[in-house]
């Protein structure tokens, strides 16, 4: 199920979202898929998701950086929200708990994207952009958890009740 959430989470990153870009920045909704699936299931899950989201959004078109970098970014990122999951009696985190989880990854995840263009000297980013990048990218991440992660963490909860029943 986490593949496929994450190849629906692309095609729309890259094709309806990118209609809704500011100053170049679109809605990561890739990171959301990676955060909620190590919300529901740590951080080792957390990890191998996010190391192949990012390597199939280093990989997907319109990509035109070093491949690699979003896998780095999304990989640190799925530990990072593993790290934040709560183990609630009602097995769902609170909201304050997932939007500080998806801030915290999204400054993280965006700012390890960033950091490493300007390491491998990509023209597409300079100096000055890193911050601003960051800001937008956080913005839209934290913009649109409402909408999102409620929906993502639901699936992962039905799935894995699915497998204990199996």
């Amino acid at each position: 199920m986490s593949g496929l959430l994450v190849a629906i989470g692309l095609i729309l990153q890259v094709s309806l979202f990118d209609a809704f870009a500011w100053q170049g920045v679109v809605p990561n909704l890739v990171l959301m898929v990676v955060v909620a699936g190590a919300l529901s299931r740590g951080g080792q899950a957390g990890m191998v998701l996010g190391f192949t989201a990012g390597l199939l959004m280093d990989l997907a078109p319109p990509a035109d950086t070093v491949a690699g970098r979003w896998a780095l970014a999304l990989l640190v990122a799925g530990y990072v929200a593993g790290r934040f999951r709560q183990d609630t009696p009602t097995g769902r985190p609170s909201v304050t708990a997932v939007v500080a989880t998806v801030a915290t990854c999204s400054f993280v995840a965006t700012s390890i994207f960033a950091l490493t263009g300007m390491i491998l000297q990509d023209p597409a980013i300079g100096f000055g952009e890193v911050l601003r990048v960051i800001g937008i990218g956080l913005f839209w991440d934290v913009l649109l958890t409402p909408l999102f992660l409620p929906v993502l963490l639901t699936l992962y909860a039905r799935a894995d009740a699915e497998a204990r029943r199996a």
